[in-house]
């Protein structure tokens, strides 16, 4: 059975979309954060970055988010969760999974996490605000790249839809919350609506409006 180690609201929350989009078995284990668990021997024998999420299936052990969604994409086409290979558009579903692991999500980070980047105390303000404005630059592109909605690869629901939800909510301190651009929102509501997304928020135990 596939195991996915996962804390609510995290990385991991992509991931658990598609298990259940999938409808195959699978085991949560909750990883218990607030003990920094993750960072103990035996979950860095499974991720020696010491982060979550990590999915096992079979003898895989794999972690990064975008991999992981990759490799449900493919072991499971009959879900169609990501183009056909070799097409135009799974080109740009590779696009945007990439801008949101690598330029978004790095980010996020740097957002809420000011002390890894600097290591001047009286500097974090500073860190935080430079993140904050850049976030609003990336989100604004995936704004603009939804003109061709509903969803991002047009009409067609794929992973990186609830991908941009789970960074959406990431985003909801912001000045500028992505969940309350128009088109982002819009697109958050159809994917908060689908039965898989309300089962994996359900099973993270995640209450209240998603989006903040």
């Amino acid at each position: 059975m596939i195991r996915l180690y996962y804390y609510p609201a995290n990385a991991s929350f992509t991931p658990h979309v598609l298990l259940e989009e999938i409808g195959v078995p699978f085991e949560l284990i909750r990883v218990d954060k607030e003990n920094r668990s993750h960072k103990s021997p035996e979950y860095l024998a499974l991720n020696p970055a010491g982060r979550i999420p990590v999915l096992i299936d079979g003898d895989l052990v794999l972690f990064e988010t975008a991999a992981i969604c990759l490799h449900l994409c493919d072991r499971h086409p009959e879900a169609s969760l990501a183009p056909r290979l070799a097409t135009t558009e799974r080109a740009h579903f590779y696009k945007w999974l990439m801008f949101f692991t690598n330029t978004i999500q790095a980010d996020v980070l740097a957002y809420y996490y000011p002390d890894r980047y600097t290591t001047d105390r009286d500097g974090l303000d500073a860190v935080t605000a430079a993140a904050e404005r850049r976030l609003d630059d990336w989100f604004g592109i995936v704004e603009t790249a939804l003109a061709r909605g509903p969803f991002l690869l047009g009409d067609t629901y794929s992973a990186v839809d609830p991908y941009l939800v789970m960074l959406a909510r990431w985003g909801r301190h912001m000045a500028n919350p992505p969940g309350r651009r128009p088109r982002i929102g819009d697109l958050a509501t159809r994917v908060l609506a689908r039965p898989a997304v309300g089962r994996a928020i359900h099973g993270e135990g995640l209450e209240g409006p998603f989006l903040g």
